[in-house]
């Protein structure tokens, strides 16, 4: 049986400690939007939206293939009150999807998922490959307002190593969801935390030098 977590060891690390790895493409579901994921009813309908999607997929898949569904995972990037205002979060949640799925599989699943969830707005949900390039990642145990420890921590390992954080637009704050919220105590959870990085610009050398 296929399973993202065990076939690509270096991308789901299960230890504490950071690393530095070069993420390649990979074909996810994913929705957009807007606000503070403890509260956010669009938050709740997002994530119900992509597992419905994900477990309707796998079970109506006609290519045989057997598979975990990954865990959910999460792009996220601050307003301009930084941490203070999860209101002003900018998200896109997603969960990664076996090769097989196309715009017409998802579609399909859209439909069938439709006829169980009327209140889902399952069109909100798209298909899209992302390669997210490199990036310093960490597993984080805790709870996820205790992460911006872990954070410098990666931080001063990829300078360590002549990089540094690379976030804009289209590169964002990336976190893994290995634990589910609702039945583990918050300092147990478990995220990878991803950063997206680029080599440091040297300071002070002279051309021609």
């Amino acid at each position: 049986m296929l399973d993202f977590k065990k076939q690509d060891k270096a991308l789901y690390p299960t230890t504490t400690g950071s690393s530095i790895v070069d993420v390649p493409a990979m074909l996810f579901l994913m929705v957009d939007g807007m606000g503070d994921p403890n509260t956010s009813a669009a938050y709740s309908a997002a994530i119900e939206t992509l597992y419905g999607l994900s477990y309707g997929i796998k079970m109506g898949n006609k290519h045989l293939l057997e598979y975990v569904v990954p865990p959910l995972e999460g792009f996220w990037r601050m307003g301009s009150a930084g941490i203070a205002n999860k209101d002003e979060f900018a998200w896109t949640a997603v969960i990664r999807q076996p090769d097989f799925v196309t715009s017409e599989v998802l579609q399909a699943a859209q439909g069938s998922l439709l006829k169980r969830k009327k209140n889902l707005e399952v069109t909100s949900a798209r298909l899209e490959q992302l390669t997210e390039g490199l990036c310093v990642q960490a597993l984080h145990i805790g709870s996820y307002d205790d992460e911006l420890a872990t954070i410098a921590a990666m931080e001063q390992f990829a300078a360590q190593h002549g990089y540094e954080f690379d976030l804009d637009e289209a590169r964002r704050h990336h976190e893994i969801y290995l634990s589910d919220p609702r039945k583990t105590a918050a300092e147990k959870l478990k995220t990878i935390i991803r950063q997206p990085i680029k080599p440091q610009l040297a300071i002070g050398v002279k051309i021609g030098a």
